[in-house]
Formats: C-alpha cells, structure tokens, sequence
C-alpha cells in the first residue's frame, strides 16, 4: 500500500488483537475503511490476520508483541502509535484475560496480573494517547469491559474486579472528555464464543459470536459526532451463564 492511499484512511488502535473479540474488532473496523494497530502475546495469529486484512479489504495491520501485564511494554506501544504520525480515530482497549479465582484463595501474583491486563494496561495506553486525540478534538475511545462488571459470581475474583474498575474509569473518562470532543463508550458483553470459553463443554450455540460484539462496536462508531453511546450491555439470548 502506497504512503499517500495510507495516510488518507482512518487509523484505529485495537489492543490484544490476535483473537477472539480483538480479531472480529480488527476485521470490522478494516471492512469499512480502517487501518489498524495491535498488540497480542504471539505472532502466527497476527500474522495471517494481517495477510487477510491486506487481501480483503487492501487494509493495513501493524503490530507489536507486547505482554498486557508489563507496564513498560505498554509505554513503548504507545510511542510506536505516536511514531506513525497518524490521527488516532479509534482506540478499542480490548485486551483482557480471565483466570478463575476467589477473593480470598487467589494469589497475590496472579491478583496483580488481572489488574494489569485487564485494567492497568488501558489506562495506561489511553494516558499515553489522550494528549494526541486532545490535540485533534475528536476519537472514540472504546473500553471491553464484561458482564462481570454488574454480576458478580463466585469464581470471578480479580477478573471481575478488574472488569468493575475498567467500567468505572470509562465512566469518569467520558465525564472528562464530552466537550473535547472525544466519544467514550463502555462495551459490556457477556458469554462469548472466545479462547476464555475453551473447555467449557458448552456448545457454541449457547455463547454469542465474538462478530456480533464487532458489529456492535461498529455501531457505537458510525454514529453522528452528536451523539455517543455511553454503554452496551450485550447478553447470550438464553442469559447469563
């Protein structure tokens, strides 16, 4: 893809982009015009990923292996989004783990890194990019969030702490950013059809389409200026599992 053709479409960042909702994200956003930045764990996903995107939609993925849970490897990703010098239309902070856990049995190690991949690594990549998007006066910003951020269930532990934290801060975020110009939205899906369900033994009927939580996404985005989409809740038909 040539400089000129590249620099004249629209840039969005998706983090933990290799799979799952961040793949269905990335493949969205790319069918309707988007480049894309991305960061995952492993790079074979992200690779064939980046070769679709350029064979489908003549669509450009970048990306960096990046651990979520290392703080300073969130810093140097937001310096290589800095260095494209490139308008941030879209930030979808996605990545995310889940490890089942109690309260009071968890570890202190494996607390610490819910926080940081689920909770921490937004935060810091959103303070990294703010002053750009500040700067432009618009972008939307979009937190993954979960359905555990408004039930709580037994084994939900850190990860559903983190998940609160994350709905929380995007509430605050909005409140902040509303006459900068910046959209704000907190995604809330609940079971869906991803590597966290592995396992299970429920059958894929029972869970939505990860293309179902990008599609809503979308929706948030093709919106007028005038008007954001504070929070989606997006439930299995058959409810909660």
């Amino acid at each position: 893809m040539d400089s000129v053709n590249r620099f004249q479409r629209k840039l969005a960042v998706v983090t933990g982009g290799s799979r799952g909702i961040g793949a269905a994200i990335i493949r969205e956003l790319a069918s309707h015009g988007f480049d894309v930045l991305t960061y995952a764990r492993t790079e074979p996903d992200l690779i064939q990923l980046k070769n679709e995107l350029l064979n489908k939609f003549n669509a450009a993925l970048d990306y960096q292996l990046i651990n979520a849970s290392e703080q300073q490897q969130i810093e140097q990703f937001g310096i290589f989004i800095l260095n494209q010098n490139r308008k941030i239309d879209v930030l979808v902070n996605n990545a995310g783990m889940f490890k089942p856990g109690k309260i009071a049995d968890e570890s202190p190690a494996q607390f610490r890194e819910m926080m940081a991949v689920n909770f921490d690594s937004a935060c810091s990549l959103t303070k990294a990019l703010l002053p750009q998007m500040k700067l432009a006066k618009s972008g939307h910003i979009i937190n993954i969030s979960s359905i555990a951020a408004i039930t709580a269930y037994p084994a939900g532990g850190a990860y559903a702490t983190a998940k609160t934290a994350l709905l929380g801060y995007t509430r605050n975020l909005r409140a902040e950013l509303k006459t900068d110009g910046i959209r704000v939205t907190a995604v809330l899906p609940g079971a869906t059809h991803t590597d966290s369900w592995a396992g299970s033994g429920l059958p894929e009927s029972r869970l939505m389409p990860a293309e179902d939580v990008a599609k809503a996404v979308w929706a948030c985005i093709d919106l007028s200026e005038r008007t954001v989409v504070e929070e989606i809740l997006l439930r299995p038909q058959l409810g909660d599992i």
